[in-house]
């Protein structure tokens, strides 16, 4: 058996552009549109554009990847194929340790959609993030093709309650006056995009479910690069919409953002709609990543580079086991952040730059890997990661740090063989 069927291969273009798009915009589409808005105004109308058109390469550069070396092991996989094996398993480590920073920031995202209607309090928020993951659990055990149907359905919803602030606000005609040349704040716009750049994590995902397309060749970059350019108009839409209202301005303002637009442009009973259409947007994104983060230890351990009882299976050939151990990791290290009292900003900024940082390496095995004007996108995104990187100033050192403590690990403990085998 090839290493392009080791896993079921039932997913459409539909679901995977259904799977990408939520995983775009699951966790920022109601949040950081405001959050970017108070941060530069009116200018982060232009910004969004912007960040779409630089994302591009870095997705074509993901695209040509995966669908030359489609494998579950996804980015890691790429860059040891064009770095060697050390580099394969420390990057591994660097994309799990995304796990105690990022997945707690998507969780505390989907309890606070709920403040909008209800007090709650911090036990009741862990409750729901715990239920959350329970939710997760059940939908992880069926095919692949479940919770692509799943997030195709969730992401349709999205795009028609961002479509009906359009109809119901009448933004057609105020575009050209809500986006100006003249006054904008372009020196707002690096630190915006830093922020920003939190919204189109998810490619590196993405990469692990190249191998259960049914037409991998045609469809896993097809899927790709539509599911960043839907993302892409979606986050300007809404944000249009959010400086059109004004729905932004503090903490508060800026994760309430939805149920303020729904319940302006839809009425006040409608505000329990707002907090569920979020929530599952949410729940759309984290369920990407654990099945992503759960198809990369299988892989690792399907080629014995982990514990051989990671590479089992269940009866719909989904790796359970895999999965199962995320949830339990995940579970562990949201109890851990809301005991700590955490923020959701803190943790982002952390999983930021371990996400520019897998890019980054990816996009320079990309470099290695393709040839003719692919290796030229590659390079142009390499360039692009480094400069987004450096936007992120002291917050790019937890990424540094962690990859290369696993890479002096990986060089001490090769030595250590060596020294035994002498």
């Amino acid at each position: 058996m090839t290493a392009m069927s080791r896993l079921n291969r039932e997913l459409s273009l539909l679901q995977g552009i259904g799977l990408l798009t939520t995983s775009l915009l699951g966790t920022g589409i109601f949040v950081v549109p405001a959050a970017a808005a108070a941060m530069a105004g009116e200018a982060s109308l232009w910004a969004w554009p912007l960040l779409t058109l630089l994302v591009l390469p870095v997705a074509f550069t993901f695209a040509k990847l995966g669908q030359q070396y489609p494998h579950a092991g996804g980015a890691p996989s790429l860059i040891g194929r064009a770095f060697g094996l050390s580099m394969e398993r420390s990057v591994a480590l660097l994309f799990l340790a995304v796990i105690p920073v990022g997945l707690p920031a998507a969780l505390k995202m989907t309890s606070g959609f709920w403040y909008a209607i209800a007090p709650i309090t911090p036990t009741g928020d862990m409750a729901i993030q715990l239920l959350t993951l329970g939710l997760m659990l059940v939908l992880g055990q069926k095919p692949a093709r479940a919770s692509g149907q799943v997030q195709t359905a969730i992401a349709l919803i999205i795009i028609t309650t961002v479509a009906s602030f359009w109809w119901l606000g009448d933004l057609t005609d105020n575009t050209a006056d809500l986006m100006p040349i003249s006054g904008t704040q372009w020196s707002a716009i690096p630190a915006a995009l830093a922020l920003m750049f939190w919204c189109f994590v998810g490619l590196e995902a993405f990469t692990h479910m190249g191998e259960e397309f049914k037409n991998p060749q045609r469809d896993f970059p097809l899927a790709l690069l539509l599911g960043v350019l839907l993302a892409g108009a979606v986050y300007w839409a809404c944000s249009l919409a959010v400086v059109n209202f004004g729905t932004y301005g503090d903490h508060q303002s800026n994760t309430t953002s939805l149920p303020q637009l729904v319940a302006l442009l839809w009425g006040e009973h409608w505000r329990w709609l707002a907090a569920a259409i979020g929530y599952l947007a949410c729940f759309a994104s984290i369920n990407i990543y654990l099945q992503g983060f759960a198809r990369l230890l299988w892989s690792l351990a399907d080629e014995g580079k982990l514990p051989a009882s990671l590479a089992q299976r269940n009866r719909h050939g989904v790796p359970a086991r895999a999965f199962n151990l995320v949830v339990f990791a995940c579970a562990v290290c949201a109890l851990a952040g809301w005991s700590w009292g955490l923020s959701i900003e803190e943790l982002m900024r952390y999983a930021n730059g371990n996400f520019i940082l897998v890019y980054l390496l990816s996009m320079a095995a990309g470099c290695v890997l393709l040839r003719g004007w692919a290796r030229w996108m590659a390079l142009l995104a390499t360039l692009l990661c480094g400069l987004v990187l450096m936007l992120l100033g002291e917050q790019m050192l937890y990424a540094l740090g962690v990859l290369v403590f696993f890479l002096l690990s990986g060089r001490i403990n090769i030595w250590r063989q060596a020294r035994m085998v002498r």
